[in-house]
C-alpha cells in the first residue's frame, strides 16, 4: 500500500509540474530552454545529495523526485506534449498554436523532440502545403524520432507527397523503408491503397 501511495504522489506531482510549466509558458507566452531545465535538474540533483550527506532523509528524496521531473521534462517537451493531444482530436489549428510557440527549436527541445516539431509541422502541412510538407518530413527524419511506427509514417507520408508530384521511383523507394519499419502492421491498409494508386501512374 506504501508503495502504491508513493507511485501515486510521484504520478500527481508530474502532473502538477506539466501544468505549471503550461500555464507559465501560455500565460507569459515564452518557454523555458532546455539548458534551464537541465540546470534545475542539476542543482536540485546535488542538493538531494548533501541533504542524503546530512541525514535528512526526507528532503533529499524529495529533491531527487523534484530533480527527476526537470530530466523528464527535458527530454520529453510539455508543449509537443500538449500539440499531440491536440493532433489527437484532429483539431489542426489547435496542433499548429501549440507549435508556433517553440519559437526556437534548437535551443528548447533535445534532437529527438526537435524531430518531432517537423513530424507535427509535416502532417499540419501536408492539408494545405506539399513542399512544405515535405521539408519538414524530411527534417524530421533527419533529426530522429523515438519509435519506429512514427518514422514509418513520415516515410509514408513522404511516398505519399512524392506521388502525387508524379515521382514514382522515389514513392516506391520510401513506401518500401516505410513497409520495413512498419513492423506491427498499422499502416498496412494505407500503403495497400497507395500501391494501388501507385499502378495507375
Amino acid at each position: 500500500m506504501q508503495i502504491y501511495n508513493i507511485f501515486l504522489f510521484i504520478k500527481t506531482f508530474i502532473k502538477e509540474l506539466q501544468s505549471f510549466f503550461f500555464t507559465f509558458e501560455t500565460k507569459f507566452d515564452i518557454m523555458f530552454p532546455k539548458v534551464i531545465k537541465l540546470f534545475f535538474f542539476l542543482f536540485l540533483f546535488v542538493y538531494s545529495i548533501y541533504q542524503f550527506s546530512e541525514n535528512y532523509i526526507g528532503n533529499g528524496i524529495f529533491s531527487l523526485l523534484l530533480s527527476s521531473m526537470f530530466i523528464l521534462l527535458y527530454f520529453k517537451n510539455e508543449i509537443i506534449f500538449l500539440a499531440f493531444l491536440r493532433l489527437r482530436k484532429q483539431d489542426f489549428n489547435g496542433t499548429e498554436k501549440w507549435l508556433n510557440k517553440i519559437t526556437s527549436p534548437e535551443s528548447n527541445l533535445v534532437k529527438k523532440q526537435q524531430g518531432y516539431f517537423y513530424y507535427l509541422h509535416g502532417i499540419i502541412k501536408s492539408q494545405t502545403n506539399l513542399t512544405i510538407a515535405e521539408k519538414n518530413f524530411k527534417k524530421a527524419i533527419k533529426l530522429g524520432l523515438s519509435f519506429n511506427h512514427d518514422l514509418a509514417m513520415a516515410k509514408m507520408s513522404l511516398a505519399g507527397i512524392s506521388m502525387q508530384k508524379r515521382r514514382k521511383r522515389e514513392a516506391i523507394m520510401l513506401l518500401a523503408e516505410a513497409k520495413k519499419l512498419d513492423s506491427q502492421g498499422i499502416l498496412v491498409g494505407q500503403m495497400k491503397i497507395m500501391q494501388q494508386q501507385l499502378k495507375k501512374i
